[in-house]
Order: structure tokens, then sequence, then C-alpha cells
């Protein structure tokens, strides 16, 4: 009975083992590689597969989906002999799981010398400053090396990137102290420029403030003198239309005779005896004048003639009066000049009176 169990049970073993070894399950983005009596027989793709127990057996489990794999870093020498170092990233899918299990024993140690050995071909071409600038033309090459030698192997290598490249410190140092000087350079070409545009733009400014004032001081100008054009032909148009007499003329200069002795810088003036005829003189031409233009008085200026025959009497009074005491002060200042005694050969001047200088000889002319 007891050898009867054992029996029972080895069978239920082996036959639970057996299943266990004719059904293989298989999960998503994988394949299973089966050989039979060691040579290849198929490749089980996933779900529910059989097996044939203890002849069928399962070589290699092969992962389909993209994988990543970042290589350490690489010295790597450039064309002017400076040692850099370079850190890569690959990035592979196997597309025919049979070939990466057959064509090569370890696809991913394979990978990872030719990306080296190529890496080193490219930046062996390549100075360090290219080098640096270069890493999309870097990375196109590797692609397109590692594409091609890896798909007889059924691996396509979809991209590779260079994470760092790493000159020596030395060589960091005089990069660093390269671009600081060359961003100080670029920043005194700015402020240089800057300048003079500034410069320029206050020249022009000032040329344009200088046109604007050149011109409005022109305009001013002419205005003034249009203006000052205007006012004198004004006042020559009403002296025309208002006709004046030798009366009125003489009485106006009357008037600038005390202004003209009130000046600052007449310290002695001396009215000559034949002031009264050089007033005659003067009525008589301009009277003439006044014949040769028609410059008879009008009706209306006619009206006022009593008031200014008045006023002019009264101005001839004041300028005598004034006449007289400039006389005197020039007698005494003669006196206390010669010690009391009279010039000698000059004679004594007359006096002047108002009638002598409103009695016009051509008025009386006319009159008589």
């Amino acid at each position: 009975m007891e050898f009867a169990a054992i029996v029972l049970i080895a069978v239920a073993v082996i036959v639970v083992v057996t299943l266990v070894k004719a059904v293989r399950v298989v999960p998503q983005q994988r394949q299973d590689v089966v050989e039979r009596l060691g040579k290849y027989k198929r490749t089980l793709n996933p779900g529910l597969n059989l097996l044939v127990p203890y002849i069928d057996k399962v070589r290699t489990k092969v992962d389909m989906r993209e994988q990543v794999v970042s290589f350490p870093p690489q010295p790597v020498i450039t064309s002017d002999n400076l040692v850099v170092s370079i850190d890569t990233v690959l990035y592979f899918k196997v597309v025919d799981s049979v070939r990466a299990t057959y064509e090569i024993s370890n696809f991913l140690q394979a990978i990872e010398q030719l990306t080296v050995t190529t890496l080193r071909n490219v930046i062996g071409s390549l100075d360090l400053e290219r080098a640096l600038t270069s890493r999309e033309e870097i990375n196109r090459h590797l692609s397109g090396v590692l594409d091609e030698t890896t798909g007889r192997w059924g691996i396509k290598v979809t991209r590779v990137e260079i994470k760092a490249i790493e000159p020596p410190p030395s060589i960091r140092d005089s990069m660093e102290k390269q671009m600081r000087a060359e961003r100080d350079r670029r920043a005194a070409i700015l402020n240089a420029e800057g300048l003079k545009q500034s410069q320029i733009l206050t020249a022009e400014g000032e040329k344009q403030a200088a046109v604007l004032r050149a011109d409005g001081d022109r305009q001013a100008r002419i205005l003034q003198a249009e203006g000052q054009a205007k006012a004198i032909r004004t006042v020559f148009d009403a002296i025309h239309q208002a006709n004046p007499s030798q009366k009125v003329l003489a009485y106006q200069y009357l008037q600038a005779l005390p202004q003209i002795a009130n000046g600052s810088a007449n310290k002695v003036w001396i009215v000559p005896a034949e002031l009264t005829k050089a007033l005659e003189g003067m009525g008589g031409a301009l009277g003439g004048l006044a014949n040769m233009v028609g410059d008879v008085p009008s009706p209306e200026a006619s009206k006022g003639a009593g008031e200014v025959e008045r006023e002019a009497a009264e101005a001839a009074q004041a300028a005598a009066t004034a006449a007289q005491e400039i006389h005197n002060e020039v007698r005494v200042a003669e006196a206390q000049a010669t010690g009391g005694k009279g010039p000698q050969g000059l004679p004594a001047p007359e006096p002047v009176s108002p009638e002598s200088l409103l009695n016009d000889p051509s008025d009386q002319r006319e009159r008589g």
C-alpha cells in the first residue's frame, strides 16, 4: 500500500510538471525564442502557447520595447590634441528577436563598444570649438553608423544623444576668460555705438534748434520791418491828409527845443542871435514845398487855427525863457573863466522874444 501511494504521488507530480512545461503564457511586448533539442524551433508571441514538454525549451526572452542605455563618460582626443570626456545616451529597440539571439552573443555590449569607437573617429576629425558646437552633426553621424551596423543584428537604433562634453579644467578656465573678454568687447562696442548715436542725435537737435531760431529771428525782423514800414506809411498819409501849415511845423520844432536842452550830455548850450532868421528860412522853405505840392490847410484844420496859434505862442514864450536862462548861465561861466572880464571881440547876443519866433515874413508877405 505504501509503495502504491508513493507511485501515485510521483505520477501526479510528473503530470503537474508536464502540464507546467507544456503551457507558456507570454506577456505583451515580449517574444520567447523556443529551441527543440538544441535547434531553433519557433518564436512564442504574446498570449497562451503550448510546448512539447521535455523537448521544447525557451532559449531567451526578448523585450520588444524601446530601451534607453546611458554609457559612462569616455575620453576622446580632438584634432587639436585635447582630451575631452563625452557622455552618450542610446535609444534602441529589438525588431527581430531571432537574429538578436543568434547573430550576436551580447548586443548591448556590442552597441556600447561600437558607439565608443565611432565617437572617437568622429571627434578625432574635429577641433574642440567645432566639437562643442556640432552636436547635431555628431548625433546624425553616430545614428547612421550604428543603424547600419546593428541592422543585421535585428536591432534598430532610433536615437543617439551626446549628454555632455567636458573639456579639461585648464581649457574651461581659458574658455571662460575668452568668453568674458568677448562679452566685455561687445559691451564696449555697444557703449561706443550708444555714445555715438547720442552725440549724433544731440548735434542734429542743436542744428535743428539753430535753424529754427534763425528762421524765427528772420520772421521777427521781417514782421518788425513791415510794421515800421506800415507805421511810416500811416504817418505819411496822415500828414498829407491833415495838410499842416508852416506855423504847425514851427510849433513842432519849438516843442523839440526843450528836450534838446535837457540832454545829460549838453553841459553848455549857446543860442545864436540868428535863431529867428533860421526859423524864418526853415518856415519859408517848408512853405515853398507846401505851395509846390498844394499844401493848403483844410477847412477842418483852419477851425482850430486860433488854438494852434495860442499854443504856439505859449511854446515860443517857454523856449525864449529857456534860451535866456541858458544865455545867462553861459555869460556867468565865461565871466568865471576870464576872471570877471568879458570875452574880447564877441558881440553881445540879442535877446530872443516869442514874437520874433512866431512872426513869419513869408506869411506876412502872403497876407499883404
